[in-house]
């Protein structure tokens, strides 16, 4: 058994950071290990089944910039424990270094203000350095170059954002990708179905096994068939699904019975695929056949067998209708899950073993979700939403990626119970605001990436039944909250719109 240990300084952090319990350790390929942490007063011990080298991913608070899920660079196992702020910092220093040489070969050309804070960044390491004698001193020094080197990232993600654009832009006079919502199961007001139509050129339409045939052999489709044709009457791409959620209570319960009869299983499941694709043919040309396949929360069905199962529901849909695209969703896509130890196989993996079969997948949908336990995503800065979709794209498959981000941690009734909202993470504490500034810095970033061919939001309205709570555009209230105008006035301009009325949004201080 491996065995890592690191001193954590502030000593009064061990007190007031659940966040740790959730830390794992990568291996140099980015497989993640099976990782137990445990402390015996300031010393975090990381015990993981092999002795590589790896990179310890934590939470950690960094001034102006919340608590953002860092790492360290690789380091060997040895027996005197890590100073766990420097290697932070080390880590991060590694990073940005590393993404601006690999940007400066594509040409990309790297803001003199970057080169300043990284400079900065790397100063205050080599003090921190210098100073591992008196820990308390290299602590405070490591995080002033954590600070340093989180704004030399935020400085180089912009000016990629920014040039990717224009270059956009300049290339092609279309929008670089499809930006959407999903409708939920219901129907909007007349009001709000004005917005959606002013705002989105894409909307989901949930066609999912449990709403539709709640009882077997009894099927609802009158949502579903109003939501379709209000969508098409605007000229709004439709996406269909996902048919099942591989997920506790994501299939319809009088399944259950059958739950241990997996032939007859994947043989219901393919029946209710092929009626929904036949029903709508030709209205709806995008579809998500599954959800949460590579995670199974709360699912009976083993590893392997969620994997054929994808794949069986994926042959016949594209069986149903060859013209249309297929996708499947992936939570987590930074695969933190594996650190329990209950997985074989990473996301990516999962994905790729779908590729290889040549079954006609046609893209992935990548579902982050900050701020959410136990199923969500930790808060990462926007390289590494960029270096996430970098990796993704070797799959060359289209990408669309879900976003969900709370804007209170209030109850929520309607929202999935087995869902809460975690403590803030973002550089604010819970807000419709800081939902707004959240969006407002991660969506040109998705809308700029080439692999990205759809942009979605994880609900409309928190006024229906919704998976994440308060995650919505539009209040329980009616409300519209700020994050709707961050999306309607980045769509209008990556669009090319010529609207009078809109500025772009900045980020509130």
């Amino acid at each position: 058994m491996g065995v890592m240990r690191f001193h954590v300084y502030p000593r009064e952090l061990v007190q007031d950071w659940p966040e740790a319990s959730r830390a794992f350790i990568s291996g140099f390929d980015g497989r993640i290990y099976p990782t137990r942490v445990d402390f015996d007063d300031a010393v975090m011990t990381c015990r993981r089944p092999h002795s590589d080298s790896g990179k310890l991913h934590v939470a950690w608070p960094v001034e102006g910039f919340g608590r953002p899920v860092l790492s360290t660079a690789s380091l060997p196992e040895r027996e005197e424990p890590y100073l766990l702020p420097l290697e932070l910092a080390r880590g991060k220093i590694v990073e940005i270094r590393d993404q601006s040489a690999g940007w400066a070969m594509l040409r990309m050309e790297i803001p003199p203000a970057f080169e300043v804070k990284q400079k900065q960044a790397f100063r205050r390491f080599s003090q921190a350095s210098a100073a591992q004698e008196t820990p308390e001193v290299a602590a405070r020094l490591a995080s002033e170059a954590l600070a340093f080197a989180c704004e030399a990232a935020e400085l180089l993600a912009g000016a990629y954002v920014e040039q990717r654009l224009t270059n956009q832009r300049q290339l092609a006079n279309h929008p670089p990708a499809l930006v959407g919502c999903d409708l939920g199961f219901g129907v909007p007001s007349a009001q709000h179905h004005h917005l959606l139509r002013r705002t989105f050129d894409s909307a989901v339409v949930p066609i999912e096994w449990r709403h539709i045939e709640p009882t077997e052999g009894e099927y609802v489709w009158d949502v579903c068939d109003r939501l379709i044709a209000s969508c098409i009457q605007d000229r709004i791409i439709v996406r269909g699904g996902p048919f099942i959620r591989l997920t506790q209570n994501g299939m319809p319960p009088w399944l259950d019975q059958w739950s241990h009869d997996f032939l007859n299983l994947q043989s219901f499941v393919c029946d209710f695929v092929e009626t929904a694709i036949s029903r709508y043919m030709g209205r709806i040309r995008i579809w998500e056949v599954s959800a949460y396949g590579n995670t199974g929360d709360g699912s009976n069905l083993s590893e392997e067998q969620r994997l054929a199962l994808v794949a069986r529901t994926l042959e016949t849909a594209i069986r149903t209708d060859a013209d249309s695209q297929f996708f499947i969703r992936i939570d987590r896509p930074w695969g933190e899950y594996q650190a329990a130890g209950q997985h074989r196989l990473s996301p990516f993996q999962f994905v790729d073993a779908l590729v290889r079969s040549n079954l006609g997948l046609s893209g992935v949908n990548l579902e982050i979700a900050v701020g959410y336990l136990p199923n969500g995503s930790g808060f990462r800065d926007a390289l590494s939403f960029s270096r996430l979709i970098d990796v993704w794209s070797q799959l060359g498959i289209q990408i669309h990626v879900t976003l969900a981000f709370p804007s209170c941690n209030q109850a929520d009734t309607l929202a999935d119970p087995h869902v809460r909202v975690d403590r803030p993470q973002w550089k604010a504490p819970w807000s419709p605001q800081a939902q707004a500034d959240w969006l407002n810095e991660f969506l040109p970033l998705l809308i700029a990436k080439p692999a990205v061919t759809g942009v979605y939001w994880g609900h409309f309205q928190d006024g229906v039944t919704h998976d994440y709570p308060h995650s919505g555009l539009i209040a329980a209230d009616g409300t519209v909250k700020p994050a709707f105008d961050v999306i309607r006035l980045h769509h209008a301009v990556h669009r090319f719109d010529d609207d009078t009325d809109l500025e772009m949004p900045s980020l509130s201080p």
